[in-house]
């Protein structure tokens, strides 16, 4: 099991908190090991087995556990009396009416509460209603690309290599425990993706057109890094001979977002210190699934880099958003409780042309939070531009 270092230190820091643990995440992102992982840590500081109650509702075994009320009924008949126990309850959304068993559970005394779920979905209409400021929401993604060298300390490989592993397969943490053998790895990204759609989109939203939603899922997949609308989706799939309505196009891509493949990013007016409501950007949770679908080339490096780029920004802490300046784009405004940060990401600026287009945005923010370019170029160390700082992407995901 790769460690998820933070995800953990999470866990542990509201460890009988007077609250609900929900991990959220893609399928596959590690949210049932990091629960292991976990309940071994409770082990560690003297937790009796009994006291953990660990179910995966995915699990053939609990199927008849996924009426809520028998689901109660289990775990009731189980509560330790006079100390905590711990409860696991793995992909709850399957669970018809859960909410209703989790918040029973959670008013007994010495219960702590955990749940995980692979789409957004659990955690609209009933949950935040019954549940309404009981419950803190961990969003987990893929492993980081520092995670993934970590997971591959024993190969030979150099970091570079590693990084372009990590671009072509992505970063499901099970590719990286694995031999790099294509087909395998490919097949396994398949089976991850067919998965998501049928199981976490179609049959949660009540799609039968599954053609229809592939085609959308191609088309969001190859404009990662660039402005879309609905319409302008619509407009593709219409004219390649489908017939569909601007309607089922953003219901199908607000399922896809719900079941975390797709990021929406909107647009921030820098000037106007506002947010956008038009012409956002869409990222993928894992390029190894992009490549999949898409057969793009090393002339795609910008777009891959900018996915990347954004994910490391959003597992940092930061609120992203892109950046609006008159008739020019930051590639991202990030902010935390610092204040505001400015990304700008390109393969590489040693071109004097794309220097110049890379730097101008940046260069015409007023106001003084950081400003940084990211590439892939051999950076020396402290290189700036007029105090703009230039960062080579891949020390800059393997920074602390």
């Amino acid at each position: 099991m790769i460690e998820r270092k933070e995800y953990l230190s999470e866990l542990i820091s509201l460890r009988e908190k007077q609250i609900i643990k929900v991990v959220t995440g893609v399928r596959r992102c590690g949210k049932s090991t990091l629960f292991k992982l976990y309940q071994d840590y409770l082990l560690s500081t003297g937790v009796l087995p009994e006291q953990i109650i660990s179910i995966n509702l995915e699990d053939l075994d609990f199927e008849e556990l996924l009426d809520y009320k028998k689901l109660y009924a289990y775990i009731k008949e189980r509560l330790c009396k006079d100390k905590y126990t711990y409860i696991f309850l793995d992909e709850i959304q399957n669970c018809k009416d859960f909410e209703k068993a989790v918040d029973s559970l959670f008013i007994k005394e010495n219960t702590d509460v955990y749940i995980t779920g692979s789409n957004a979905y659990m955690l609209s209409g009933e949950l935040a209603t019954l549940l309404s400021g009981r419950y803190v929401t961990i969003a987990m993604l893929p492993l980081s690309f520092k995670e993934y060298v970590i997971a591959n300390n024993e190969s030979n490989k150099s970091t570079r290599e590693h990084f372009a592993d990590y671009l072509r397969f992505g970063s499901f943490p099970y590719l990286a425990a694995i031999s790099k053998d294509e087909p395998i790895m490919e097949s396994y990204i398949d089976g991850i993706y067919n998965t998501i759609l049928v199981k976490d989109v179609a049959k949660r939203e009540g799609i039968t057109d599954i053609s229809l939603l592939e085609s959308i899922v191609k088309v969001m997949a190859s404009s990662i890094g660039s402005p879309v609308s609905t319409k302008k989706i619509s407009d593709t799939i219409n004219s390649a001979g489908r017939k569909t309505s601007v309607n089922s196009i953003d219901s199908y891509m607000k399922a896809l977002c719900d079941a975390y493949i797709f990021y929406k990013v909107d647009r921030f007016d820098i000037k106007g210190r506002q947010h956008l409501k038009t012409l956002g950007k869409y990222y993928i949770v894992d390029t190894g699934i992009r490549n999949l679908l898409l057969s793009s080339g090393a002339s795609d490096i910008g777009h891959l880099i900018e996915n990347v780029a954004y994910f490391e920004l959003v597992r940092r802490g930061y609120k992203v958003n892109i950046g609006k300046l008159s008739e020019k784009e930051v590639d991202f405004v990030a902010k935390n409780s610092n204040g505001l940060e400015y990304y700008q990401i390109s393969a590489s600026v040693l071109d004097e042309t794309t220097l110049r287009r890379e730097l101008s945005p940046l260069e015409s923010i007023q106001d003084h939070f950081p400003k940084i370019l990211l590439t892939l170029d051999e950076v020396p160390k402290n290189a700036n531009f007029n105090g703009i700082r230039h960062l080579n992407l891949i020390d800059w995901l393997l920074d602390e």
